[in-house]
């Protein structure tokens, strides 16, 4: 078989699989992944093509080649402690970004300003206001409450508005 006809029973399929993989990685797009599939794909090519393999085992081979490629190319996280020194002079962490979270008692003040504004807030204003606290998203505030996700994002910004608050 030669490259071509290959390349053009596995072609489609390579897209599809690019364009699945597309926000893996900040700043690889879908058509670099392809490309480096077509690439990964022309190699093994060279080095000869077995016979009796289907171009699903071939299109498999390019998916891990892909998997390996993420594994290779992701930023490493680096976790670092407050406490540990960062330059010379014994500077850590902890000295440049001071704690700044707020008293228990500015804390529970802002909560009671906030339940006694609450009561400005329509029934629906109310009801979205309460979803949005427990962790929905945007969408799933819609979707239970029977409305689309842009009339949820106007009423969040009613109650932002009502309310003084940002979330």
């Amino acid at each position: 078989m030669c490259f071509e006809t290959l390349f053009n029973k596995v072609s489609p399929r390579l897209k599809v699989m690019a364009k699945g993989y597309k926000n893996r990685l900040g700043f690889i797009n879908e058509d670099d992944f392809y490309q480096e599939m077509c690439i990964y794909l022309w190699n093994k090519f060279k080095e000869g093509v077995p016979k009796g393999i289907n171009e699903a085992y071939i299109v498999k081979g390019c998916r891990f080649f892909i998997l390996n490629y993420f594994r290779k190319n992701q930023n490493k996280a680096r976790v670092l402690s407050f406490e540990i020194p960062i330059d010379d002079k014994g500077n850590t962490l902890g000295d440049l970004f001071p704690d700044t979270k707020e008293s228990l008692k500015d804390c529970l003040n802002r909560k009671f300003d906030i339940e006694d504004n609450r009561r400005n807030l329509n029934k629906r204003e109310n009801q979205v206001f309460t979803l949005l606290l427990d962790g929905y998203t945007v969408r799933e505030a819609g979707k239970r409450l029977g409305v689309s996700h842009v009339m949820v994002i106007k009423i969040k910004k009613k109650i932002a508005e009502k309310l003084k608050i940002e979330f």
